[in-house]
Protein backbone atom coordinates (compact mmCIF):
# COMPACT_ATOMS: atom_id res chain seq x y z
CA UNK A 1 0.00 0.00 0.00
CA UNK A 2 3.18 2.17 0.99
CA UNK A 3 4.48 1.35 -1.93
CA UNK A 4 1.24 2.31 -4.05
CA UNK A 5 0.58 5.96 -2.99
CA UNK A 6 4.21 7.01 -2.79
CA UNK A 7 3.98 5.52 -6.83
CA UNK A 8 1.01 8.12 -7.53
CA UNK A 9 2.25 11.09 -5.14
CA UNK A 10 5.29 10.86 -7.40
CA UNK A 11 3.71 10.90 -10.81
CA UNK A 12 5.15 6.95 -11.11
CA UNK A 13 1.32 5.97 -11.08
CA UNK A 14 -1.50 7.76 -12.69
CA UNK A 15 -4.35 7.32 -10.69
CA UNK A 16 -6.29 8.14 -7.61
CA UNK A 17 -6.24 6.49 -3.84
CA UNK A 18 -9.75 6.81 -3.37
CA UNK A 19 -10.19 4.62 0.27
CA UNK A 20 -8.25 2.48 2.69
CA UNK A 21 -10.31 0.14 4.12
CA UNK A 22 -8.62 -2.04 7.10
CA UNK A 23 -10.98 -4.85 9.00
CA UNK A 24 -8.63 -3.89 12.05
CA UNK A 25 -7.96 -0.89 13.99
CA UNK A 26 -4.35 -1.09 14.64
CA UNK A 27 -3.16 -1.44 11.31
CA UNK A 28 -0.88 0.67 10.77
CA UNK A 29 -1.65 1.25 6.73
CA UNK A 30 -4.47 3.45 8.61
CA UNK A 31 -2.19 6.51 9.51
CA UNK A 32 -0.27 5.97 6.41
CA UNK A 33 -2.84 6.09 4.44
CA UNK A 34 -4.07 9.30 6.85
CA UNK A 35 -1.11 11.17 6.63
CA UNK A 36 -1.18 11.05 2.91
CA UNK A 37 -4.63 12.57 2.60
CA UNK A 38 -6.57 9.20 1.50
CA UNK A 39 -9.70 8.62 3.45
CA UNK A 40 -9.64 5.56 5.69
CA UNK A 41 -12.32 3.03 7.09
CA UNK A 42 -12.64 0.55 9.66
CA UNK A 43 -15.10 -1.85 9.43
CA UNK A 44 -14.91 -4.78 11.72
CA UNK A 45 -15.49 -8.54 10.20
CA UNK A 46 -15.49 -10.61 13.20
CA UNK A 47 -19.01 -10.12 14.96
CA UNK A 48 -21.43 -10.02 11.39
CA UNK A 49 -19.36 -10.57 8.62
CA UNK A 50 -22.72 -10.32 6.44
CA UNK A 51 -23.19 -6.77 7.84
CA UNK A 52 -19.45 -6.04 7.84
CA UNK A 53 -19.74 -7.15 3.20
CA UNK A 54 -22.59 -4.96 2.97
CA UNK A 55 -20.65 -1.89 5.07
CA UNK A 56 -17.51 -2.71 2.30
CA UNK A 57 -19.28 -2.48 -0.79
CA UNK A 58 -21.09 0.90 0.01
CA UNK A 59 -17.39 1.96 1.53
CA UNK A 60 -16.17 1.32 -1.83
CA UNK A 61 -19.21 2.34 -3.98
CA UNK A 62 -19.25 5.76 -1.80
CA UNK A 63 -15.65 6.49 -2.51
CA UNK A 64 -16.19 5.83 -6.04
CA UNK A 65 -13.91 2.76 -6.12
CA UNK A 66 -13.55 1.23 -9.18
CA UNK A 67 -10.25 -1.29 -8.86
CA UNK A 68 -10.04 -2.61 -5.50
CA UNK A 69 -6.12 -3.48 -4.72
CA UNK A 70 -5.79 -6.02 -1.72
CA UNK A 71 -2.52 -5.87 0.35
CA UNK A 72 -2.41 -7.48 3.51
CA UNK A 73 -6.04 -7.75 4.01
CA UNK A 74 -6.43 -11.64 5.19
CA UNK A 75 -10.27 -12.11 5.11
CA UNK A 76 -12.08 -13.73 2.71
CA UNK A 77 -14.39 -11.32 0.80
CA UNK A 78 -18.33 -11.48 1.01
CA UNK A 79 -20.09 -12.51 -1.89
CA UNK A 80 -21.31 -9.05 -2.05
CA UNK A 81 -18.08 -7.38 -2.48
CA UNK A 82 -16.97 -9.74 -5.03
CA UNK A 83 -20.50 -9.18 -6.89
CA UNK A 84 -20.22 -4.94 -6.71
CA UNK A 85 -16.44 -5.67 -8.18
CA UNK A 86 -16.31 -8.52 -10.50
CA UNK A 87 -12.79 -8.97 -12.52
CA UNK A 88 -11.84 -5.57 -10.30
CA UNK A 89 -10.48 -6.67 -7.45
CA UNK A 90 -6.69 -7.61 -7.43
CA UNK A 91 -4.38 -9.39 -4.43
CA UNK A 92 -0.95 -9.53 -3.88
CA UNK A 93 0.42 -12.99 -2.83
CA UNK A 94 4.24 -13.74 -1.45
CA UNK A 95 4.29 -16.68 -3.46
CA UNK A 96 4.04 -18.30 -7.49
CA UNK A 97 0.47 -19.44 -7.53
CA UNK A 98 -0.92 -21.70 -7.74
CA UNK A 99 1.62 -23.04 -5.28
CA UNK A 100 1.90 -22.65 -2.24
CA UNK A 101 -1.48 -20.46 -2.06
CA UNK A 102 -5.18 -21.25 -0.59
CA UNK A 103 -6.52 -20.80 2.73
CA UNK A 104 -4.16 -20.31 6.07
CA UNK A 105 -0.84 -19.52 3.34
CA UNK A 106 -0.10 -15.86 4.09
CA UNK A 107 2.67 -14.26 5.58
CA UNK A 108 5.75 -16.47 7.13
CA UNK A 109 4.04 -19.62 6.22
CA UNK A 110 3.99 -19.19 2.74
CA UNK A 111 8.31 -18.65 2.83
CA UNK A 112 8.04 -22.12 5.22
CA UNK A 113 6.29 -24.06 3.00
CA UNK A 114 8.55 -23.05 0.00
CA UNK A 115 11.56 -23.75 2.08
CA UNK A 116 10.47 -27.06 3.23
CA UNK A 117 9.62 -28.04 -0.11
CA UNK A 118 13.02 -27.19 -1.44
CA UNK A 119 12.07 -24.88 -3.77
CA UNK A 120 14.35 -23.50 -6.40
CA UNK A 121 12.14 -21.10 -7.06
CA UNK A 122 9.16 -18.64 -5.60
CA UNK A 123 8.24 -15.22 -6.36
CA UNK A 124 4.94 -13.29 -6.07
CA UNK A 125 1.73 -13.19 -7.57
CA UNK A 126 -0.51 -10.57 -8.31
CA UNK A 127 -4.04 -12.40 -9.30
CA UNK A 128 -7.82 -11.63 -9.55
CA UNK A 129 -10.02 -12.01 -6.62
CA UNK A 130 -12.61 -14.86 -6.54
CA UNK A 131 -14.69 -16.15 -3.92
CA UNK A 132 -11.57 -19.02 -3.07
CA UNK A 133 -8.24 -17.99 -1.32
CA UNK A 134 -5.72 -17.55 -3.86
CA UNK A 135 -7.29 -19.10 -6.64
CA UNK A 136 -8.54 -16.45 -9.15
CA UNK A 137 -6.62 -15.72 -12.59
CA UNK A 138 -3.08 -14.46 -12.14
CA UNK A 139 -2.40 -11.53 -14.35
CA UNK A 140 1.40 -10.53 -13.01
CA UNK A 141 4.11 -12.81 -11.50
CA UNK A 142 7.61 -12.05 -10.50
CA UNK A 143 9.82 -14.86 -10.03
CA UNK A 144 12.86 -14.80 -7.54
CA UNK A 145 15.58 -17.48 -7.45
CA UNK A 146 16.51 -19.13 -4.33
CA UNK A 147 19.59 -20.65 -2.89
CA UNK A 148 20.52 -23.69 -1.26
CA UNK A 149 20.03 -23.62 2.60
CA UNK A 150 17.91 -20.06 1.96
CA UNK A 151 15.55 -20.47 5.34
CA UNK A 152 12.34 -18.56 6.17
CA UNK A 153 13.41 -15.71 6.93
CA UNK A 154 15.81 -15.15 3.56
CA UNK A 155 13.18 -16.06 1.42
CA UNK A 156 10.45 -13.73 3.01
CA UNK A 157 13.41 -10.83 2.44
CA UNK A 158 13.85 -11.73 -1.15
CA UNK A 159 9.96 -11.85 -1.99
CA UNK A 160 9.36 -8.91 0.32
CA UNK A 161 11.75 -6.91 -1.98
CA UNK A 162 9.77 -7.58 -5.71
CA UNK A 163 6.37 -7.13 -4.17
CA UNK A 164 6.20 -3.26 -4.18
CA UNK A 165 7.18 -2.87 -7.15
CA UNK A 166 5.33 -5.91 -8.93
CA UNK A 167 1.82 -4.50 -7.85
CA UNK A 168 3.30 -1.10 -8.63
CA UNK A 169 4.02 -1.97 -11.98
CA UNK A 170 1.12 -4.27 -12.38
CA UNK A 171 -1.48 -1.28 -11.69
CA UNK A 172 0.88 0.65 -14.00
CA UNK A 173 0.36 -1.33 -17.01
CA UNK A 174 -3.82 -2.16 -15.67
CA UNK A 175 -3.96 2.00 -15.52
CA UNK A 176 -1.93 2.70 -19.28
CA UNK A 177 -4.08 -0.04 -20.85
CA UNK A 178 -1.18 -2.56 -21.60
CA UNK A 179 -2.68 -4.37 -19.45
CA UNK A 180 -6.73 -5.63 -19.63
CA UNK A 181 -8.54 -7.04 -17.70
CA UNK A 182 -12.16 -8.55 -18.23
CA UNK A 183 -14.51 -5.24 -18.05
CA UNK A 184 -11.14 -3.21 -17.49
CA UNK A 185 -12.08 -0.16 -15.21
CA UNK A 186 -10.20 3.25 -14.98
CA UNK A 187 -7.96 3.85 -12.57
CA UNK A 188 -9.23 4.94 -9.45
CA UNK A 189 -8.17 2.53 -6.28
Amino acid sequence: MRAVLRAIESGELSAQARILVSNRRDAPALGFAAEHGVPVRVIPTASDPDAADAALVAALQGAGVELVVLSGYLRKLGERTLAAFPNRILNIHPALLPEFGGQGMYGRRVHEAVAAAGARTTGASVHLVDGDYDQGPVIASRCVPLEPGDDPEAIERKVTAVEPGLLVDTLRRIGSGELALPSAPSSHF
